[in-house]
């Protein structure tokens, strides 16, 4: 099956978020201005991390990871599709579909982990304060990290292998900017239950361990912080998780949106434009939620710029 699905398909047909030519200029200026803010965004947040010891601290040690991540989560697919929009193509070759849909469900897994990983980090910070850098050690740090990237790898080379052995018709079109695994599973030929499970339940068993593992770690805290008889302790508490509860409302609740809308919307380009939300804006936003509202952030960034605060 896998010989015969590379001779004869050998590229798909990216439909994009509109077909009309007057709107790609507006397309390629938008999504090419959120880019360029995303990654300028995220990486300012990394070399900040980096260049200041101050911020030498697990907490931050996993934000400029998440800030990674970001940067490769987007830089998968918004690129191919102001290359299209540029050279006036919609094609994508089957060994670049394939690909670009393995980093994004790598960097996409890789999100939901680390926001898990954050939430446990501030569960700890805060039940547990004396012995956060002993739980919180740059060992367990790392073997966090590690255990994300691997865990990550395998998901995605699962649904990889999954994806190479579907079969298309000829000249396959996707309703959709980029080579999403729901959208390419839905025009494929071959249907297979097993395929299927694999496609639509690994993920949503992987997510909703991550989400669980989040609620879990607030469950605690809000616990912890109402044992709090002093409110200036309560609030401080509280604005430590303020940042990392948004990033996780904004991820999640524009998931949830692109899922319901998915279901419910009678055109595949209301997904599409759905997807939007979790694929770059939300990456893009990451970096203000971060630097904003945490002084500490706002001073090293000052610092990488040689001003003080």
């Amino acid at each position: 099956m896998e010989a015969e699905n590379s001779t004869r398909i050998s590229e798909f047909l990216l439909l994009g978020l509109s077909e009309d030519p007057e709107l790609q200029p507006l397309v390629y200026g938008l999504f090419l201005s959120m880019y360029v803010t995303t990654v300028l965004g995220n990486l300012l947040i990394l070399l900040a991390i980096v260049s200041d010891p101050h911020l030498h601290t697990p907490m931050y040690f996993f934000l400029s990871n998440l800030s990674f991540v970001d940067v490769g989560f987007t830089s998968t697919t918004v690129p191919k599709m102001l290359v299209n929009i540029q050279i006036h193509s919609q094609l994508i070759t089957y060994a670049g579909c394939i690909t670009q849909m393995s980093f994004f469900l790598l960097f996409g897994e890789l999100d939901n982990l680390l926001l898990a990983i954050m939430a446990y980090d501030r569960f700890v910070a805060i039940c547990h304060p004396l012995r956060y850098m002993v739980i919180v050690n740059p060992c367990r740090c790392g073997f966090l990290i590690l255990g994300s990237w691997i865990l990550s790898v395998l998901h995605a080379l699962l649904q990889s292998l999954v994806a190479l052995q579907l079969s298309f018709s000829t000249d396959p079109q996707i309703p959709h900017f980029f080579c999403e695994l729901n959208q390419v599973a839905q025009i494929a030929c071959s249907k297979n239950l097993l395929n299927d499970l694999v496609i639509y339940l690994a993920p949503l068993l992987l997510g909703t361990a991550s989400l669980t593992g989040i609620l879990c770690s607030y469950a605690k805290i809000a616990s912890s912080v109402c044992g709090l008889s002093s409110a200036g302790g309560k609030k401080k508490a509280l604005s430590t998780c303020a940042s990392h509860l948004s990033a996780v409302s904004i991820l999640y609740g524009t998931g949830l949106g692109v899922y319901i809308s998915s279901v419910s919307a009678h055109s595949s380009h209301a997904s599409a434009t759905a997807s939007v939300m979790y694929t770059l804006v939300t990456p893009m936003l990451n970096p203000f939620i971060y630097s904003l509202r945490n002084t500490d952030v706002k001073r090293a960034l000052l610092r990488l710029f040689g001003r003080k605060l």
